[in-house]
């Protein structure tokens, strides 16, 4: 990167606050200090220990032609952060030595939609809102947190080259001034929300005919399994400020977000990583992804809730669903990986959260010279944890069926940074708030052993805390409270 990075370190967290309450409060500063400004959270979560957050009320919105393809567009927008110019010519990505600590995550934050699939897979897709198909910000300045280390700093891109000085002299001034002030202020009570309902896409006799239907084509050998989801839509969400704390309650999780631009508003608290791109040691990209296959419900105590971990480890359905989209994350990175560099680090895993159990593989591969996050995210999107395999038929089949576009749901969000690194997670477990109507979706994948009663109760689970955050109640019990992990 051509620009320096500044640091201003501030005292750590310490005293009656972490480093995860600290953020909350510094957030709502941030939004007292200007309550229209564009936000950006990127959230460790609640009770975090190890990770980084990053908060920002300075972005600038990235203005997309809506006839033209978005990649190229953020590329361009990337090589004038960076103070170069591949957009017009591409030139192989720089190889500085692995920062001894990851860098900040400085460059673009925002999310794609899953529609974005025509331009990467070159597919017909149905037109979305422009909200629901790309919305990103240029973010050059922002705070980090590291809650390993309980840890705060201001970080900018130094665009002239005069350090801190003029105008970025005077945001530092005033992020001094707000992160002190949060510091001794408290964060209000999380509001109970009022009463909605949610209409969904499909009631539970069409999902369960819809997972049928997947498992028709299964045996018909036209896909090998299928992610099919359903959508809901609830009027009138309230603030998208204080749905997002007790969304981030209610399921703490290291993909945590509450990205606000324009007038639309995504809260997140996903488990999933999409694409995690790194410098490695020998100066070239990593890019890891870490789909998730297989879950179960946390269960009533501690027995049952181990007994639940041992039938995840134990099914052969989940562990064949999870198998096939280990394979076909394979396939896709290595469309921009060096040969022989795919490698399968994680199989198969448990990892467990507030609300479920979920089965987890880890699939890594060093990215071609000259090739980076952006051409890995062409190579990869739509995940195929949300799309099933083969994923272009897959894709159509479940088109043909669903009814309606995902829009955001099944897409990614997070950060590219101008250095070349990203992260994105998947777009689960989240809510898009537009025009007054907050939308969400929820899923799984069908195989030839679905059970299409299980696999309703399975998408009416994973939906249950963003209803009860929006305020949508049903008859079930509400789960008991477990340590959740990894942070």
């Amino acid at each position: 990167m051509r620009h320096g990075l500044l640091r201003h370190r501030l005292a750590p967290a310490t005293g009656t606050a972490t480093a995860s309450e600290l953020a909350e409060r510094i957030l709502l500063a941030l939004v007292a200090d200007d309550p229209a400004a564009d936000l950006v959270w990127l959230d460790s979560g609640v009770g975090a220990r190890t990770g980084r957050s990053f908060l920002s009320a300075d972005g600038e919105r990235v203005v997309l032609d809506a006839d033209a393809p978005v990649l190229p567009q953020l590329r361009a927008t990337l090589a004038t952060m960076r103070g170069a110019d591949r957009a017009s010519a591409p030139e192989p990505a720089p190889a500085p030595a692995a920062p001894a600590a990851p860098a900040p995550p400085l460059g673009l934050v925002g999310w794609f939609g899953y529609e974005l699939r025509d331009e990467t897979m070159g597919m017909p897709a149905p037109a979305t809102p422009p909200a629901h198909r790309a919305s990103w910000l240029a973010v050059d300045r922002g705070l980090v947190i590291d809650h390993a280390a309980e840890s705060l700093e201001l970080v900018a891109l130094d665009a002239d080259g005069e350090g801190w000085s003029g105008e970025l002299e005077v945001w530092r001034q005033r992020m001094v001034a707000l992160v002190d002030d949060a510091r001794r202020a408290s964060a209000p009570p999380v509001s109970d929300p009022p009463p909605r309902a949610a209409r969904w896409r499909h009631d539970d006799a069409h999902y369960a005919e819809l997972v049928r239907r997947c498992q028709e084509a299964i045996r018909e050998g036209e896909a090998y399994q299928l992610c099919l989801t359903s959508g809901a839509t609830v009027d009138d969400p309230g603030d998208a400020i204080e749905l997002y704390r007790r969304v981030r309650r209610a399921s703490p999780a290291h993909h945590g977000a509450l990205l606000r631009i324009g007038a639309a508003t995504l809260v997140s608290a996903s488990p999933e990583t999409f694409l995690r791109v790194e410098l490695d040691a020998g100066g070239g990209l990593r890019a890891r992804t870490r789909p998730i296959k297989g879950t179960r419900p946390r269960g009533s105590d501690l027995a049952a809730d181990a007994a639940l971990v041992a039938e995840l480890e134990a099914s052969e359905k989940e562990r064949a669903e999870n198998l096939m989209i280990v394979d076909l994350m394979r396939n896709d990175l290595s469309r921009v990986s060096e040969l022989g560099s795919v490698v399968v680090t994680g199989l198969l895993e448990v990892e467990s959260y507030a609300q479920v159990h979920q089965l987890v593989s880890t699939v890594e591969g060093r990215l071609r010279a000259g090739l980076d996050a952006l051409d890995a995210v062409a190579a990869c999107f739509p995940a195929g944890s949300m799309t099933g395999a083969p994923k272009r038929r897959a894709i159509e089949l479940l088109a043909s069926w669903e009814g309606a576009p995902r829009g955001v749901y099944s897409g990614a969000f997070g950060y590219l940074a101008a250095d070349g690194a990203a992260d994105l997670a998947m777009v689960i477990r989240s809510i898009l708030i537009a025009d007054g109507v907050a939308t969400l979706g929820a899923g799984g994948g069908i195989t030839a052993l679905s059970d299409p009663e299980a696999e309703v109760a399975e998408m009416r689970l994973k939906a249950r805390s963003l209803e009860r955050a929006l305020g949508v109640r049903d008859e079930a019990d509400a789960p008991p409270e477990f340590p959740v992990g990894p942070q």
